[in-house]
């Protein structure tokens, strides 16, 4: 709904567009709790539509406002603004207003937080609440990011329109990135009671197969996310205990979810039609060894520290290096291990720095030091700020010392 009448109404005006739609929400809350609609899709629908009626009045009685619509919405006669707006509802249109505000989302004039806090809030629909949550941010950042982000749509006069066809390379990777962040924040929550947030990964992967819709924004990279994404949302189920985060290696994969496997499995496979390489060809493939897997015991594991060492020359990074540490721990090959933990700036890990202590402790552990075990493994349980994780370290503590 904001998606399509910002296209209606233009970009400048997005705010009081974001008010009407939560006014809509408000009436249904109240018209409904005595019965529903037949079409509660069709009933907002509607009830969006006279709630735009009335905003092109306040704006239009406005001078001000009046100036900021675009040229083909001011003067707008009742009747035809209506039958604009019926077009507007098709779902071939919809879908188009929404990618477009992707694409508005990922502008360069705005800062990468701003993106992340534009998309949640006028493409995902998330309250400003939900965002802080998810971002682990205070209500008040959220506010005044959107609030610079609007400054500059209006400043900027950017409008809801497709990039230029020399940006769109640019432009869809930040895309890619936007939805890949919002899809991490779900999978491995940051809040303290929750670790995972499947509204989050859902919107990320309905964000991901949006892109896919259209021919023209398709590339190997894409489908490459989009797999990823099949893969990782498909053991959300198993990731979770009553009151701690199961591991991989005690997750229960028959809870792994098969119809999103072959959603991920198709998806990996159309990234052969394309030329393009990316670091989601890398992680989807990683996933995917870990899928195959019938159990933890025949994970390829060569197989994926190869696939880390590509992706380590492609984008360097301490998180990657910590990936192949754990590897390394895996298949009981310490040297590595303590070579590859010891590149590692554990200032460089911010949330995942517990994961770092955590991987020294197991290596003490293997070294049969345990008293040098149980000092990382209080680290690591000190820095860890998700509660499922941080009782799944204190169990895997108690086990070290009972072994």
């Amino acid at each position: 709904m904001v998606a399509i009448l910002s296209r209606l109404f233009g970009l400048s005006n997005l705010e009081l567009i974001e008010d009407a739609v939560q006014d809509t929400f408000l009436k249904a809350s109240l018209k409904w709790r005595t019965k529903l609609p037949e079409n509660p899709e069709a009933w907002l629908t509607q009830a969006a539509k006279n709630r735009a009626i009335d905003l092109f009045r306040q704006i239009n009685s406005e001078k001000e406002r009046h100036e900021n619509l675009p040229a083909s919405v001011a003067g707008i006669p009742h009747g035809s603004i209506s039958r604009e707006m019926n077009e507007y509802f098709l779902e071939h249109e919809v879908e188009d207003s929404q990618l477009r505000m992707v694409f508005v989302a990922c502008h360069p004039v705005f800062a990468r937080e701003e993106q992340i806090a534009f998309a949640l809030k006028s493409i995902s629909g998330f309250s400003l609440k939900e965002i802080a949550g998810a971002l682990l941010q205070k209500e008040e950042s959220i506010k005044k990011r959107l609030q610079r982000a609007r400054k500059k749509i209006r400043e900027q006069k950017i409008e809801l329109v497709y990039p230029a066809p020399e940006e769109i390379e640019d432009r869809i990777a930040g895309v890619m990135q936007i939805i890949y962040l919002i899809f991490n924040e779900g999978f491995h929550s940051t809040k303290e009671n929750r670790l995972i947030s499947k509204d989050l990964c859902g919107e990320a992967v309905r964000l991901c197969r949006l892109m896919l819709k259209k021919e023209k924004f398709r590339s190997g990279s894409l489908y490459a996310l989009f797999a990823l994404l099949c893969y990782h949302s498909s053991r959300l189920d198993s990731k979770l205990g009553e009151e701690a985060a199961i591991d991989l290696k005690r997750q229960d994969r028959s809870k792994w979810y098969m119809p999103l496997i072959v959603l991920g499995n198709d998806a990996l496979s159309k990234t052969f039609e394309y030329q393009d390489h990316s670091v989601y060809h890398l992680e989807a493939n990683i996933a995917a060894e870990h899928i195959r897997a019938i159990r933890f015991e025949n994970t390829n594991w060569p197989r994926i520290l190869e696939l880390y060492d590509e992706m380590y020359a492609l984008l360097p990074s301490d998180n990657i290096l910590l990936s192949k540490a754990s590897i390394y721990l895996e298949i009981k090959d310490l040297k590595s291990a303590k070579t590859t933990l010891n590149r590692i700036d554990q200032s460089s890990l911010n949330q995942r720095a517990y994961l770092f202590h955590g991987c020294w402790a197991t290596y003490f552990e293997k070294k049969g030091d345990l008293e040098k075990a149980m000092k990382e493994m209080d680290n690591a349980i000190e820095l860890c700020s998700n509660q499922f994780e941080k009782n799944y370290l204190l169990e895997k503590k108690a086990s070290m010392l009972e072994a």
